[in-house]
């Protein structure tokens, strides 16, 4: 038997963060552009007009607006209101309607189970304190045979100095929690929950794993 969907509010400190970087956030360029655009490219590459995909971490909503013409609906999840408030505007701007904006901490969210036929995190996984939770949740979310489309900032090995100084910067308020792990640590956890990996890509000089996963147990 499922369960009716339900969301949590966010953890108070990281929506507080989230919340004062949202105009920053919103004006900042795409760091590697080509690379934004083959990702955008490969996850289209899944899409059918009848599918409802799921992103946790939406930000400030881009990605989805770029994808909701390829698919039936979009349901967007950020910890942030005002990540959400500049979304809402963008997606009444560009008059898009097949996407529904939602403020929950994404390790507490939850739905119905196999509701989905695509869910994506981007930017996500490392800043989350379990995502091996997270991403036994996303399993379950989704319908036999669904697929999992994350992109994950990888710092294990690099960025030496930010590892000791996130601690501190989260402390004082200034950094959000971060994670540190590799890409093949992060493979072994989707695939241990469940997941085929169908492709694993890593854009130079990024730090980060594209990752796509298909639901096979």
């Amino acid at each position: 038997m499922t369960t009716p969907e339900k969301t949590s509010l966010p953890e108070v400190s990281s929506a507080k963060f989230w919340n004062k970087m949202a105009n920053r956030y919103s004006k900042s360029p795409v760091s590697n552009q080509a690379a934004y655009e083959k990702k955008l490219e490969i996850t289209q590459s899944y899409f059918t007009p009848d599918m409802d995909v799921l992103e946790l971490g939406c930000g400030t909503g881009t990605t989805a607006l770029i994808h909701a013409p390829f698919v039936k609906h979009i349901r967007a999840v950020d910890i942030s209101e005002k990540m959400l408030e500049i979304a809402r505007d963008k997606a009444a701007k560009q008059n898009v309607t097949n996407i529904t904006f939602d403020q929950a901490a994404i390790d507490t969210f939850t739905a119905t189970d196999q509701s989905y036929d695509i869910i994506m995190t981007h930017s996500v996984l490392h800043l989350l304190d379990d995502k091996e939770a997270t991403i036994a949740n996303i399993h379950k979310m989704l319908k036999p045979g669904g697929y999992f489309i994350s992109s994950t900032v990888c710092l294990t090995g690099v960025m030496k100095l930010l590892q000791l100084i996130a601690p501190i910067g989260r402390l004082l308020g200034f950094m959000p929690l971060v994670k540190f792990f590799s890409a093949k640590h992060l493979e072994k956890c989707i695939a241990n929950a469940g997941f085929e990996i169908i492709s694993s890509w890593e854009p130079e000089k990024s730090h980060s794993v594209f990752i796509v996963a298909k639901k096979v147990i």
